[in-house]
């Protein structure tokens, strides 16, 4: 037998709380039963998102609402400004060129942050610009975008949203919705929120409304408007994921009980324990020192070592799945997430295996430092 550890940026481990209630007999989505369920989840979705405002809830993936936010706040040939510099800015860039967007597009290395000064330029270049979007905590690179600084940038043109890709952002790093300004934030199950895949879900501004009633873009299962007027009566337009839905208030209820500040420094300790038990180990950190999330830790590969080879032999030998490079950075990098359901035994462990992995590969360095920097960490050393 062999005990397996999650340890991906998506889909991340679920608690067993949340486990057991998604196994109770299913009851049926338009009763009052499961009306007063799903009030409670947009409650605590507000939370959460730190907004007072709308909160929107699918049943679908992280990228379902990527597209749903384009469909709803822009028309064909609008301008919009993206942000990229992951493989998810990417994705936002693919979908608004699906939609007839005239995209200006601000693309950075996948080791650099985006900066607030480009997007300001960039504004003042394309005054007409509909949209400004951009990716919170970028997946595939560990990077931390300051879309609070953006915000207070974009928040001056009265006619241009500012969506936010924050699907491994909320629950993991600290996003104000409405203090800072953000008109459109995305999340998904399967990230912080603790949760199989399967549900999406986004916030909604009295700007992004506003951009909803002039757009013309092609909308049926993703129409905002539809959601909202099931929402105010405690219900949905289409038959929704009843079992995460019910799974989803008690990960929320885990994360209120928590409180969400002590959340987030939860995962800035788990974050910044990995980083150092990595680099105890002679390894380099990928994502730049001013940029680096708390939802997953990319490390470079050390020079000689196949890092296709990290990932399997962690997974077949030693039970630990993580998660590899993508695209231009397949087999040069590997990413360790901890985002959601974790705690510091979980990097001990992961780290435990790193090193066993890495001796076995011909990797020389000191055994137990990874491990030691980490343990320094959790106790306050």
């Amino acid at each position: 037998m062999q005990k397996k550890y999650l340890m991906t940026p998506g889909p991340t481990p679920v608690p067993a709380e949340v486990l057991l209630t998604q196994a109770a007999p299913m009851i049926h989505h338009r009763t009052p039963d499961f009306s007063a369920a799903f009030a409670e989840a947009i409650k605590g979705l507000k939370y959460v998102f730190q907004t007072e405002g709308d909160v929107l809830l699918f049943a679908s993936s992280g990228t379902g609402v990527m597209e749903a936010a384009i469909a709803n706040c822009f028309c064909a040939g609008d301008t919009v400004i993206v942000c990229r510099n992951g493989k998810f800015g990417d994705r936002q860039k693919n979908i608004c060129q699906v939609y007839g967007l005239n995209v200006i597009d601000l693309q950075y290395a996948w080791t650099e942050v985006v900066r607030p000064a480009d997007v300001e330029a960039a504004l003042k270049a394309n005054p007409e610009a509909r949209g400004v979007i951009v990716t919170q905590s970028e997946t595939s690179s560990g990077v931390l975008n300051d879309v609070k600084a953006i915000g207070a940038i974009v928040r001056e043109y009265p006619e241009t949203v500012l969506i936010v890709d924050s699907i491994t952002g909320i629950g993991a790093v600290d996003c104000k919705t409405d203090e800072w300004g953000l008109d459109v934030v995305m999340t998904g199950s399967q990230k912080g929120l603790m949760l199989p895949p399967g549900l999406a879900a986004c916030t909604v501004s009295e700007k992004a409304w506003r951009a909803y009633s002039r757009s013309t873009l092609p909308k049926f299962y993703f129409d905002w408007m539809k959601y909202k007027k099931n929402i105010e009566k405690d219900t949905t337009p289409f038959t929704p994921a009843v079992s995460l839905v019910l799974g989803l208030n008690v990960a929320l209820k885990m994360i209120m009980d928590e409180g969400l500040e002590n959340t987030i420094a939860r995962h800035s300790m788990l974050a910044e324990a990995t980083r150092k038990g990595c680099e105890a180990l002679g390894m380099k950190l990928f994502a730049p020192e001013e940029g680096r999330g708390s939802a997953v830790t990319p490390v470079w590969v050390p020079e000689g070592i196949d890092g296709k080879k990290i990932v399997s032999i962690l997974k077949n030998k030693y039970g630990i799945t993580i998660a590899g490079g993508q695209d231009d950075y397949t087999g040069k990098i590997f990413r360790v997430g901890h985002l959601g359901y974790f705690g510091p035994f979980d990097i001990i462990t992961t780290l435990a295996g790193l090193e066993m992995t890495l001796a076995e590969l011909g990797y020389e360095f000191e055994r137990g430092a990874g491990i030691k920097a980490a343990e320094s960490v959790f106790m306050g050393e």
